[in-house]
């Protein structure tokens, strides 16, 4: 009997493990990141002063030596990002506010928020936006009818 009982529980045992390692993983698939092709000009000496500011002596090593982040960079500043003025009050949906974003200022520790917010030399590089997200975001730029927008990497589908 006992030789029974230890003979169904080996077997229960044993096909519960091969059961397990039978199972497939199957990785997501990842979708491409289609790139504009206002991607493949140079950075502006404008993008480049925003880049110092947020990477300091770190550039280099960070970013331009980073081709793939050379691209994301470009795709971020040069279409990702939208900043508009929504004067109309009944268009002004609540969304968080520019100064509840953290800084990003892991590599130039005393940088800072500009006093007065300037829509044409806005550095969205500085504030630790998640830029990774997959869906649109949209913030307020505090006391004023700016409203900056988003866009998800994966926009170009």
């Amino acid at each position: 009997m006992k030789t029974l009982l230890f003979n169904l529980i080996f077997c229960l045992v044993f096909h519960g493990i091969s059961y397990s390692q039978n199972k497939s993983y199957k990785a997501p698939l990842t979708k491409p990141i289609i790139f504009n092709d206002n991607t493949s000009i140079a950075f502006s000496s404008n993008e480049l002063n925003m880049l110092n500011e947020v990477y300091g002596s770190k550039l280099k090593s960070q970013i331009l030596e980073r081709p793939t982040r050379i691209l994301v960079i470009k795709e971020i500043l040069r279409n990702r990002v939208i900043v508009e003025e929504v004067s109309d009050p009944k268009k002004q949906k609540p969304c968080p506010m520019l100064s509840e974003i953290p800084l990003f200022d892991i590599y130039v520790s005393n940088l800072e928020r500009e006093a007065v917010f300037e829509p044409e030399n806005f550095n969205p590089l500085k504030y630790n936006f998640e830029f990774h997200n997959p869906s649109i975001q949209r913030f307020r730029v505090d006391n004023s009818n700016y409203f900056i927008t988003i866009k998800p990497q994966h926009y170009n589908k």
